[in-house]
């Protein structure tokens, strides 16, 4: 089984990925709480179809059965780069503070700081 964080991404987010070096590992959110977030969206994924499954058939009594992270209101919206889970983002699956350094630093495509 794969162990850290890079392993466990998917590759298309690599040039995400590749910005880390940017950032401080004192930003950064715990490599525990991301695994622990990267485990429970394995989960979600795991048991989709079962779940759906079990929800069409209204058998609330299966449901309850199924693993507590296989929920996927359990899974957490993280920072790409910092693993922040705070002012995320979602169209450009980062948090406000790193979204704004990389736009500040010119690594965001057509992103400009406006002024009027």
């Amino acid at each position: 089984m794969p162990h850290g964080r890079e392993k466990t991404r998917d590759p298309e987010r690599s040039c995400i990925r590749g910005l880390l070096r940017y950032f401080p590992r004192s930003l950064m959110a715990k490599t525990s709480w991301i695994n622990r977030n990267d485990r429970k969206r394995a989960t979600v994924k795991k048991y989709a179809a079962l779940r759906a499954e079990l929800k069409a058939k209204k058998d609330y009594m299966g449901l309850s059965q199924l693993p507590r992270n296989a929920s996927p209101t359990r899974v957490v919206n993280r920072c790409e780069v910092s693993g922040r889970r705070r002012a995320f983002i979602r169209r450009f699956k980062i948090s406000r503070l790193t979204f704004r350094e990389l736009a500040s630093a010119g690594f965001i495509p057509g992103v400009t700081k406006s002024s009027w």
